[in-house]
């Protein structure tokens, strides 16, 4: 159904919120369902409900058993059953959109099914290997809250023990990750295999026991730790490793393509659907990268004749990643620069927006045990009670490929007034169902983020031809990931295909781009939402400056949510 979206978005840009309170009463069978949906997948996965600020599953991990699998797909089936028995019709219109977008997520769900997607869900980005970074969104300010770490230190070998056994079934069903990206997460694993206790990571919350536990509690507690990374954590990931370097890795695809899966057609056709929230198909989707890459070539062109540069537009990206005036040499300065862009980008937010977000945000080095294979930097939301900040994290391993001039376009994606600005307000809405104010939709979710980037100069930034280029440089990254996304994943490019295409149109260096073309081989799809979803609030921008005309130059944005 297509509607015209031109009304809706004028009503949000001129009203004095970001969306208009609710006047009607929900309709409690509706709500009554919202919520137990919600309950029911914390309960479910743990660490989700950590990621929320939710305290109640501390001391436990998400059951990966078959069974747990097949009752959850039941019961999103019976979600769907039970939505259908309420009459649609005679819902407010806010809630007839919550009716929608809850049919739509439940729908989808059912949809992916039968491809099991949950088999695949280990990449250097996610997976055992990187567990212990959930310490990272825990408090560890009371006893109990260390007595939770330990129980859940201690669920950790029935957890490998469930995630080995899928991986057997991966096996049999010839749906595995590919080696060379595999070989990643086993580097990650090895990590894991410490000597001794206190060189855990999962150690690292005991090292910072507060003053405020009693003396014989710390002693307690960082003996407890000990005793539960010796005997159940390293003999867990021990045979783990074992099994992923003797089993799984020899057993993985030599392809790279999720077309060479079984439905490995159909899996990247709904994969393409979910994250654009489209129906276009993937040669639409190529051409439209195509397109945009040719359109950002012609804008780089002319930044390089501003500095002056008279050779190629290839030579001009080997200089770019090579010479080290660009570059920082510790991880220190590296740091200081994006936390001082961070704080300098805030005060010119009220130039544009009509309402900021009341939680605050920092920012965090990405740690180490993920660091070398991630992405450049990455956002984390905050609590839901408001006990835990956002946080933009950023990559300081190697500061010598991490250049200056794209700290700007990065800090505003991440940042302000990217994802911090869109989640945290969403998540202040309280009178909306949790499923909305948590809605993980990737083409809104990035087409913001990047859509963001666009605001850098009416933010005062990319007054440096470089950093312009920077900004240059991430639409670029994204209008090739539509083209290397649907070659891998749908016209059977090699990887090195992949690899070449994105250094011959963007500037990021050859760390970056590798790791990012590995994301897009074990994530298919994901990164298609990007530039889908940045053209989509593109033209809706566009539509709303036609429609009002002079008055547009006085109106702030208001549609972040």
């Amino acid at each position: 159904m297509r509607t015209n979206l031109v009304p809706i978005v004028l009503a949000v840009l001129l009203s004095g919120s970001a969306l208009a309170a609710t006047t009607a009463e929900a309709d409690p069978k509706l709500t009554a369902l919202f919520d137990s949906a919600w309950q029911r997948d914390l309960a479910d996965n743990p660490l989700a409900a950590s990621y929320y600020g939710d305290r109640r599953f501390e001391d436990r991990l998400p059951d990966l058993s078959r069974a747990a699998i097949t009752a959850r797909d039941a019961a999103d089936a019976q979600v769907l059953r039970d939505l259908a028995s309420i009459n649609r019709a005679k819902l407010s219109p806010d809630d007839q959109l919550s009716y929608d977008l809850f049919q739509r997520e439940y729908t989808g769900r059912i949809a992916a099914q039968p491809f099991k997607p949950w088999l695949y869900e280990i990449r250097p980005s996610d997976g055992p290997q990187s567990l212990s970074e959930t310490a990272e969104l825990l408090p560890f300010q009371t006893v109990r809250d260390y007595d939770k770490w330990i129980a859940r230190l201690k669920a950790i070998d029935p957890y490998l023990s469930q995630y080995q056994d899928n991986l057997l079934l991966a096996i049999r069903e010839r749906r595995t990750q590919p080696r060379v990206i595999m070989e990643k997460a086993l580097a990650q694993l090895q990590k894991q295999l410490v000597e001794t206790p206190a060189a855990s990571p999962f150690f690292a919350p005991f090292k910072r026991l507060p003053e405020t536990i009693p003396a014989t509690e710390r002693e307690r507690l960082a003996a407890a730790g000990k005793a539960a990374i010796r005997d159940s954590v390293l003999p867990a990931y021990r045979r783990f490793e074992a099994f992923f370097r003797t089993s799984y890795l020899p057993a993985t695809r030599t392809t790279v393509g999720i077309w060479d899966t079984p439905d490995g057609t159909a899996f990247y056709r709904n994969r393409a659907t979910l994250h654009t929230t489209t129906q276009m198909t993937p040669d639409e989707i190529h051409d439209i990268g195509l397109q945009e890459v040719t359109r950002i070539r012609g804008e780089m062109q002319k930044v390089m004749a501003q500095v002056g540069w008279t050779g190629t537009l290839q030579e001009f990206f080997v200089h770019l990643r090579t010479d080290p005036k660009f570059y920082f040499q510790s991880q220190q300065e590296l740091f200081e620069a994006y936390a001082s862009t961070a704080k300098r980008i805030d005060p010119a937010l009220v130039q544009l927006f009509g309402l900021l977000p009341r939680t605050p945000y920092g920012v965090r080095a990405i740690p180490d045990t993920s660091a070398p294979n991630t992405t450049t930097a990455y956002y984390q939301g905050p609590a839901l009670d408001g006990s835990r900040a956002g946080y933009y994290y950023v990559n300081l391993y190697r500061p010598d490929v991490r250049p200056k001039y794209e700290i700007e376009v990065l800090t505003v994606h991440e940042a302000m007034p990217g994802h911090h600005l869109q989640i945290a307000l969403a998540q202040e809405l309280r009178s909306l169902p949790q499923f909305r104010r948590n809605a993980g939709i990737t083409a809104y979710v990035e087409g913001w983020g990047l859509y963001s980037e666009s605001l850098g100069k009416e933010l005062g930034l990319y007054q440096d031809p470089y950093s312009y280029f920077g900004y240059l440089t991430y639409d670029m990254w994204r209008a090739v990931r539509l083209v290397v996304d649907t070659g891998i994943h749908a016209k059977k490019w090699t990887r090195q295909q992949a690899i070449d295409y994105f250094k011959d149109n963007a500037a990021k260096t050859e760390a970056d781009i590798v790791n990012e073309i590995d994301r897009y081989i074990s994530w298919p799809g994901q990164a298609l939402a990007y530039k889908i979803g940045q053209l989509r609030i593109r033209a809706l921008r566009t539509a709303a400056e036609q429609a009002l005309g002079s008055a547009s130059a006085f109106v702030r944005f208001t549609i972040s949510c």
